[in-house]
């Protein structure tokens, strides 16, 4: 297995990610969302696997979505909900590099084992990857 795992440090579901696979002896790679985010080719393939762009963002912000929450630091609530609005009314062509640019919307952790991928806390599915 080959797992990344991109979140923060201070994610609670990114924390619980890592310690699934460190409890197994699964080794992974953490890459902290806030020093470094994902590349465009990264979160593209990601975001195919995952039903899309629009899949990937965390469109309730600070509030839990679907059971997934992004929990990249942020400067405040407010802003963020004028990042997402923003998001949800620009271009299409244009949507992708503005989530790039704010990566703060992306719902967390995103585990990577080649080109299997999961959104949030997923143990169920990584009991089943090779």
């Amino acid at each position: 297995m080959n797992i990344q795992i991109f979140g923060t440090k201070k994610c609670n579901d990114t924390k619980k990610a890592e310690r699934f696979f460190k409890e197994r002896g699964i080794k992974y790679q953490f890459i902290d969302m806030k020093e470094k985010g994902m590349s465009k080719g990264e979160f593209t393939s990601v975001a195919q696997v995952n039903g899309g762009l629009d899949n990937m963002i965390n469109w309730e912000g600070r509030t839990k979505s679907g059971g997934l929450r992004s929990c990249a630091d942020r400067s405040g609530a407010e802003t963020d909900q004028d990042i997402l609005a923003l998001i949800k009314y620009i271009a299409d062509e244009d949507k992708l590099e503005k989530v790039l640019e704010n990566p703060q919307v992306i719902k967390t952790p995103v585990v990577r084992n080649g080109k299997q991928s999961t959104l949030g806390y997923q143990p169920d599915v990584w009991k089943g990857w090779n």
